[in-house]
């Protein structure tokens, strides 16, 4: 455990759209991602679990579709971005991710015993699922539906459901493991509900576009890249700056440290073959007086 001064590095976005049926979710993400990636759709993965609805887009360019069919479980989900990472997808759009919390919710229905504690069940397949999608090298954009939410509040003695507004069809607190979040209306209008990035915070409704996406990669691509970290210390030609670059990103040394032992282990064999081709060309010191001393 260390102390560290902050550092701002490059990152992929991970992001989610929540709304309604009808709201635009699908269109949008795509708009968001021919922006992420200068509209290469050949680039953009959707993993479709909306009976098709990827497909009714195909217009806008020949992005890559994954259908997923019932039952819709994490595992399957995690199964279906590894497919997409393996085939160099720089954009993966979950659409959606509320049939994966439909799926456990059955499944938890279903278990025997203390409904408490199957949860025990749950969670881990739930984290699994959020762990892969934050940890995903690729912009991810993840959909969700709304559904009305009510609290109930006390009136002439009487607990009556009262609503208060829409809520997104997912394990609760899932939206704080996103970077951005929108909030999409019917009129497909959207509203940023968690901005980290702050480019949208306190901002009217919009239309989302293709500009928003790259407004998105312009933020993503601020910061220190490890592609260029990787580019220094392969660029390096001595100890000292090694042991210089480590220091300098103590942030990503754990990273980085294979990267070093590498370039220090080239280092130091090209340092014994110069050592050993002077040693042929010069002999010591010690040979030389020897020989001269029989002379």
């Amino acid at each position: 455990m260390e102390l560290r001064k902050s550092e701002r590095r490059r990152s992929k976005i991970k992001m989610a759209l929540q709304g309604s049926a009808g709201s635009g979710k699908t269109y949008s993400s795509l708009m968001l991602a021919k922006g992420l990636i200068d509209g290469d759709f050949s680039k953009v993965a959707i993993i479709d679990s909306e009976n098709g609805s990827a497909d009714l887009y195909a217009h806008l360019g020949q992005y890559n579709v994954i259908s997923l069919t019932p039952p819709f479980t994490p595992e399957k989900y995690i199964e279906a971005i590894d497919v997409c990472l393996k085939a160099g997808m720089n954009v993966i759009i979950l659409d959606s991710i509320s049939q994966v919390w439909d799926e456990l919710l059955d499944f938890h229905s279903k278990l025997p015993g203390n409904s408490f504690t199957n949860w025990n069940k749950v969670t881990p397949r739930q984290k699994a699922f959020v762990d892969k999608i934050l940890q995903a090298d690729a912009h991810i954009i993840a959909t969700m539906r709304t559904k009305q939410d009510y609290v109930l509040n006390q009136k002439d003695g009487k607990f009556i459901p009262e609503k208060v507004g829409l809520k997104a069809v997912q394990r609760d607190g899932v939206d704080y493991e996103f970077t951005l979040v929108f909030d999409l209306d019917i009129k497909h209008f959207a509203v940023a509900s968690k901005d980290r990035t702050e480019l949208f915070s306190n901002k009217p409704e919009f239309l989302i576009n293709a500009s928003t996406g790259k407004k998105i990669r312009d933020w993503c691509e601020q910061g220190t890249s490890i592609d260029e970290i990787k580019e220094e210390i392969n660029s390096c030609e001595t100890l000292e700056g090694l042991k210089h670059l480590y220091n300098k990103y103590s942030s990503l040394q754990q990273q980085i440290h294979p990267l070093i032992l590498e370039r220090k282990t080239i280092l130091d064999n090209v340092s014994n073959q110069i050592i050993d081709k002077k040693e042929i060309v010069n002999p010591s010191k010690t040979q030389q007086n020897g020989t001269h001393s029989k002379s």
